[in-house]
């Protein structure tokens, strides 16, 4: 045993046997961490003794390089890997090809359900002999089960769920980078961008390595390299070459690149007087341009476009439709195999009508005029990230179209870069509804996997919360978002539960009590956030342009940029009436959503004040008025964020002081500010209800008029002005 140190921090002595070693969490879930269990160690190093990495597969460099770093790291063992099968074999990774043991009538059976990127793993035998086998159609395929493969040795398994056949349900599994030029990050709250562009093409961070290997490792297959309010720069031939050595790294990966395509380009840096899409000189220079792209990178993705949006050019500054805009760049992506992922999020300045209702109305018309090569890009809910929303309505509402999935990793309305909130479940709620376009069982996961409307083309974007902070994400937990975005775009049937075990396990370890009690932790902080925030269905009641903190005084500028056009409250009561009797928003879901969700004995009371404007004497289903209910939900909120906090720091001599402190500190942050979110709140809406707190509850501190003077003018994440 090393010799016990004693350690003095404020003022308290700690004991403590030894020290664990420090991590910064830059490894992510890929720590590859010694394998203590010598039963389990001894299995992992035969199979790991002889590989076989058949001729067949392009990108055998990395992977050989993953299996000899995870053996190393986890069992102190060099493998032996050739490119024949030998008497000493232990491990065939391989693809459709001349591997002879992947040409039985089995296997090429099971290979032919795989698709373009799916794998098998299953312990085989062969003359007697056993081996282990990675099966694939494509090199991707093939590293996608390599991972596959470590995960299950990170994650101390015995093998028993074997075979494993798996294939992703969605075809384009995207990260979208709101990364600008500058290296700031729009809504970033890990540091500045990691795409060092000035350094481009000649100084390659081993980080971007690192990026690509830890997106493969969950399946995802392309990025989207810059921000959605784009700067055209970016396709100047200048910045081309930049992106191409970025795409050089990551093909090895199956990781594609993709650009944001500003639509007034062709008068920015081609030089025309018009960007009308309907101009024949406005399509050949975007033709052009396309070529030029491809000639560099091509597997080059395609372009993903925010158009008349929040003052960004488009089609329809010409009068022209997003069916006109989106597919003239359709029709040059097309010849090269690229796509159009076009942004459903618009709404317009002048249109009276709920900004909920705003995306439905402009694109339901449109339905059946998009090419093949398009994607509409809808967020999960119709206004714009919020804690927690019901189901965009777009969902089902185009069958004639490709729908992508937009959900954000980013934390921008949910604590930003300090607060705990485990996603999954966020984004299981979205993929899960169940939209009953075309009855019963029609779930958004389903009409974006192709599933219901059999779509060519699939998709899903995660906005990304990757920085160049030296743990990626800022807050360590926003790791667990990016891995549970990934593993839900391969695969969105997995449950929240497993998710998070499987990322506790590669990040942390494998002990029962570090398992249960981070879990314990993770599966209720969404909703933990949902309660101090913006409970039973209250939403945009952020503080103004950073979103940073309570603003539900905010009142400036536009009328749908403010808390009051949302909340609506008043002495008569609170929430926003999206019924028949109001703005009539559920008139475009499907009439068994609209008819549950206008009667308030059936609407779900998460979504009550999303829906309804209630008086503050309305009783809710536990008997309580609807001000005390909506205190003791906010109270609620500041409880469990102090029971994570708690939690957490009984992990002390589990976790190594590095992480440990820096999540115990955030953790700090996030229990006060659950308390700033509560006290505000319910202070501002005491003005209007003119109710007293409940007596069982924390009273409310301080006066509000302190909480409306705080100010954060310089507050990471807010947009550019360009």
């Amino acid at each position: 045993m090393k010799i016990a140190k004693l350690i003095f921090i404020t003022g308290l002595i700690l004991f403590i046997p030894f020290q664990m070693k420090a991590e910064d969490g830059y490894k992510l879930w890929l720590r590859y961490s010694k394998i203590s269990d010598k039963v389990l160690a001894e299995k992992y190093s035969g199979i790991l003794k002889s590989i076989c990495l058949t001729k067949e597969i392009s990108n055998s460099d990395v992977i050989k390089s993953e299996i000899e770093l995870a053996a190393h790291d986890m069992l102190a063992h060099a493998p032996e890997i050739t490119s024949e099968i030998t008497e000493n074999t232990s491990l065939i990774i391989g693809i459709k090809g001349k591997c002879d043991l992947l040409k039985t009538k089995n296997m090429e059976q099971i290979l032919s359900t795989l698709g373009d990127e799916g794998y098998y793993i299953d312990q085989i035998s062969d003359k007697k002999t056993n081996y282990f086998v990675i099966a694939a159609n494509t090199p991707a395929g093939a590293l996608y089960g390599t991972f596959h493969l470590t995960r299950l040795m990170q994650s101390c398994s015995d093998f028993t769920e074997l075979p494993v056949s798996e294939s992703p349900k969605i075809k384009h599994r995207i990260l979208n980078h709101w990364d600008n030029l500058d290296r700031t990050v729009e809504r970033g709250y890990a540091g500045f961008s990691i795409w060092d562009w000035h350094r481009l093409p000649n100084h390659i961070y081993p980080r971007y390595i690192d990026y690509a290997r830890a997106n493969a490792s969950v399946g995802i297959n392309g990025t989207v390299l810059t921000n959605v309010n784009a700067n055209a720069f970016v396709l100047t031939p200048q910045y081309i070459e930049k992106v191409k050595a970025l795409a050089d790294v990551f093909r090895p990966y199956g990781l594609k690149v993709y650009l944001t395509a500003r639509f007034s380009s062709p008068i920015e840096i081609g030089g025309l007087k018009t960007a009308d899409p309907t101009v024949a000189e406005v399509k050949q220079w975007w033709k052009d341009k396309v070529d030029e792209i491809y000639e560099s990178i091509p597997d080059f993705g395609g372009f993903l476009v925010k158009a008349n949006s929040e003052g960004q050019p488009g089609p329809q500054n010409y009068d022209r439709s997003h069916a006109e805009g989106a597919n003239m760049l359709a029709e040059a992506l097309a010849p090269h195999g690229g796509i159009v992922m076009w942004r459903a999020f618009v709404y317009s300045h002048e249109a009276p009508d709920d900004r909920a209702k705003q995306a439905n109305n402009e694109f339901v018309p449109l339905d059946g005029q998009f090419n093949d090569n398009v994607m509409i890009q809808v967020k999960n809910g119709a206004i714009d990230f919020q804690p927690r929303e019901p189901f965009h309505p777009l969902f089902g509402s185009m069958p004639n179209s490709s729908l992508a999935l937009e959900l954000q990793i980013t934390q921008e309305y949910l604590g930003q870069g300090t607060h705990l909130a485990y996603l999954a479940p966020l984004y299981k709620e979205c993929l899960d509804s169940d939209t009953y376009k075309t009855g019963k069982g029609t779930t958004v996961a389903k009409i974006i996997d192709g599933t219901i409307y059999q779509n060519e083309h699939t998709a899903i974007a995660g906005v990304s919360n990757i920085g160049n902070d030296k743990n990626w994400t800022g807050h360590l937990f926003g790791q667990a978002n990016w891995y549970a975005f990934g593993r839900l775009a391969w695969n969105h049937n997995l449950s929240s539960e497993l998710i998070a075990e499987e990322w506790i396990r590669q990040t942390f370890g494998n002990t029962p009590r570090l398992v249960n009690s981070i879990t314990e932790i993770m599966l209720p902080s969404r909703e933990a956030v949902v309660n101090y925030m913006t409970p039973m269905g209250l939403h945009h009641i952020m503080g103004w342009d950073h979103h940073y903190g309570p603003g539900p005084w905010v009142n400036i500028g536009r009328p749908d940029w403010t808390s009051l056009y949302y909340h609506q409250a008043d002495s008569s009561g609170i929430g926003f009436d999206r019924t028949a009797t109001g703005s009539d928003a559920l008139c475009q879901y499907a009439p068994e959503i609209e008819k549950e969700y206008s009667n308030l004995e059936t609407c779900p009371e998460k979504f009550l004040l999303w829906f309804h404007h209630l008086p503050w004497g309305y009783t809710t289903k536990a008997g309580n008025t609807l001000w005390n209910e909506l205190c003791y939900k906010y109270n609620t909120g500041v409880r469990s964020a102090e029971s994570m906090h708690q939690t957490w720091l009984k992990l002390q001599s589990d976790i190594d002081a590095e992480r440990f402190n820096q999540v115990a500190d955030f953790l700090m942050i996030q229990e006060n500010e659950a308390k700033w979110w509560r006290n505000a709140c319910l202070l501002y809406f005491q003005q209007f209800s003119g109710m007293p707190f409940p007596e069982d509850i924390e009273q409310p501190e301080g006066e509000l008029e302190y909480y409306q003077n705080l100010k954060f003018p310089y507050a990471p994440g807010i947009k550019p002005s360009w």
